[in-house]
């Protein structure tokens, strides 16, 4: 295993186990998934580079697009339920009393 390839699977389980373990607010639920997809940015354009192939090259960027949609979706559920509830914890949202 490369120094790299440890690196980007570390940020990549450390942001999951985050996910899982630290679940009180939303805002650090959001950090969590962010997170993720960084590391999963990263390992996609070092394996788009070391493939040496220019096809899949546009493969990271359509996937750093993709989270910043869902960063940006994710925000703006963290403003709504902040307004609506009073706090992004998670423990006060309940979908059956909506």
């Amino acid at each position: 295993m490369t120094p790299a390839h440890f690196a980007f699977s570390t940020a990549f389980a450390l942001g999951l186990t985050g996910l899982t373990f630290h679940r009180t607010h939303l805002l650090s639920a959001l950090l969590c998934l962010e997170g993720m997809m960084l590391s999963l940015f990263v390992a996609l354009s070092l394996w788009s580079l070391q493939l040496g192939c220019t096809n899949f090259s546009i493969a990271p960027m359509l996937l750093l697009a993709f989270s910043a949609c869902e960063a940006g979706a994710g925000l703006a559920l963290l403003v709504a339920t902040a307004r609506t509830h009073g706090t992004d914890r998670l423990q006060n949202l309940n979908l059956l009393q909506c």
